[in-house]
């Protein structure tokens, strides 16, 4: 592993020389089993759900959770249950131009992976905190500060290292020797995060269970309060007896739980899909005659609005199928022996589903590597015709053909929020700005980073506001 980096080029390499869709690799005493092929990823994830339904341990599953206190990193049982109920019943349930606006002026020039980071950033920390910024901000520009740039990229190094296939998660009595400076980096970046997201808890916390978190006085008459932000909703669920259901540990390892599963996915599928767009103009003028004839050019795109856009909903579905920003899902543990698709697979195996294989995989996309968001208006799945009309396309994908949000009992529980994000995200720079390429570039570079599969350099393009100016000011400060 350590002469064979990153590890997942390695293992995918090494699955297409073979011509393979699942393989068997011994990492230490761990069976590792990586899968590109959908039937098998189903057989996995629906038909033997509940026999892959656990996680293995890992030194950054272990340190970014909080010693496994929430539900996307811990092994299956009874934490894993309490948090996932408190998720499904309690906390499931935008966003800044003028950063945009701002730089665009005259064909300025983007940032738009800034652009998108932060909006995913800005969306959860309010969801979160009721709040955007870290700092009251004197004038609010739409542009980040140094702390909310810190604390997205910190929290967008934290998912490059739950993938990251650590030495010492295969060989436990390796741990401290830090021989791929993954356990180093960890600590860091878990610290950074800590360091923006325990003041805030801490002092919530002691006010909400200052009056039993319940009520407070006006007048001498106590009236209920009532949870503003996701944080709230943590802090005031109650057990039977009426004591609070969470410990502090767990409301700071589930507030980085929820935070980091909003911003990766359409902070991803976004920046690709506008770098595939700009390379490909017939895609975006397609788009943006879309949201012209839905919307139009008086007003700006809301979310009532996402049912009706079905072509730029197809443009993230390709960019999430050709381009996730990691290699494989968080791995499955197996529960027990078992066999699959005719495979036996041991005890204690991780299995790892290649969303990059899958989404690309030749048996299953015609040209995969080619950029076609109309493969998702035509092809079946959520994107049928009935009785004449064109079904709504979704951007999730049951029979895994490729992977945006997973599946079972491991599966996203936010869905819905993603779908929003991501759609609104796209439409809404689509609507609002004209794009091109730098002059000086003939293409955008599509090349992908060494340590996950994201744009290997930001996406930087050229950008004028599009609609009549008035328009900008209400969602500048929505």
């Amino acid at each position: 592993m350590l002469r064979r980096k990153p590890t997942f080029r390695w293992i995918l390499g090494w699955m297409k020389e073979m011509d393979t869709e699942i393989a068997c690799f011994h990492f230490g005493n761990v069976p590792v089993i990586p899968v590109t092929c959908p039937a098998i990823a189903q057989e996995f994830l629906k038909k033997q759900d509940a026999a892959f339904a656990s996680r293995p341990q890992s030194v950054a599953a272990g340190t970014f959770s909080g010693g496994y206190k929430t539900t996307i990193l811990s092994p299956y049982g009874e934490t894993w249950k309490k948090m996932r109920k408190v998720l499904n019943s309690e906390v499931v349930s935008p966003a800044r131009h003028q950063y945009i606006y701002n730089q665009s002026k005259n064909f300025g020039r983007v940032n738009l992976r800034t652009a998108c980071r932060q909006y995913t950033g800005n969306v959860m920390r309010r969801l979160m905190f009721n709040q955007r910024y870290f700092v009251e901000k004197i004038i609010d520009d739409g542009a980040p500060t140094f702390r909310e740039e810190e604390h997205v990229e910190a929290l967008f190094e934290t998912l490059r290292y739950l993938y990251g296939f650590c030495i010492s998660d295969y060989l436990p009595y390796l741990a401290g020797l830090d021989l791929d400076g993954h356990e180093k980096i960890i600590k860091e970046v878990h610290e950074t995060i800590l360091k923006y997201h325990e003041p805030i808890i801490r002092e919530r916390i002691q006010k909400w269970r200052e009056d039993d978190g319940r009520n407070f006085r006006v007048e001498n008459e106590l009236e209920k309060i009532e949870p503003q932000d996701l944080l709230d909703v943590l802090i005031s669920l109650k057990d039977s007896r009426e004591k609070p259901l969470l410990t502090q540990e767990e409301i700071i390892a589930q507030t980085w739980e929820i935070m980091i599963a909003g911003i990766d996915n359409p902070a991803n599928a976004v920046e690709w899909a506008m770098a595939e767009m700009i390379n490909n103009p017939e895609i975006l003028n397609k788009a943006e005659e879309e949201v012209d004839k839905v919307v139009g050019i008086e007003r700006v795109v809301q979310e009532q609005d996402i049912p009706n856009l079905n072509y730029v909903k197809a443009c993230a579905r390709e960019s999430f199928r050709l381009h996730p920003l990691h290699s494989f899902n968080p791995p499955h543990l197996s529960l027990s022996e078992t066999v699959v698709a005719g495979y036996r697979i041991p005890k204690g195996s991780h299995i790892i589903l290649s969303r990059r294989g899958l989404g690309r995989n030749p048996k299953v996309w015609d040209k995969p590597l080619e950029f076609r968001p109309e493969r998702h208006l035509l092809s079946g799945g959520n994107a049928n015709r009935c009785n004449g009309f064109p079904e709504e396309v979704l951007l999730t994908e049951p029979k895994l053909r490729f992977i945006s949000f997973s599946t079972g009992r491991r599966g996203c529980i936010g869905i819905t929020l993603g779908t929003v994000m991501t759609v609104m995200l796209l439409a809404r720079i689509v609507q609002g700005f004209l794009w091109m390429k730098p002059p000086e570039l003939s293409k955008i570079c599509l090349e992908e980073s060494d340590g996950d599969l994201s744009l290997a350099n930001p996406l930087v393009v050229c950008a004028k506001p599009r609609l009549p100016s008035h328009l900008y000011i209400p969602i500048i400060k929505e």
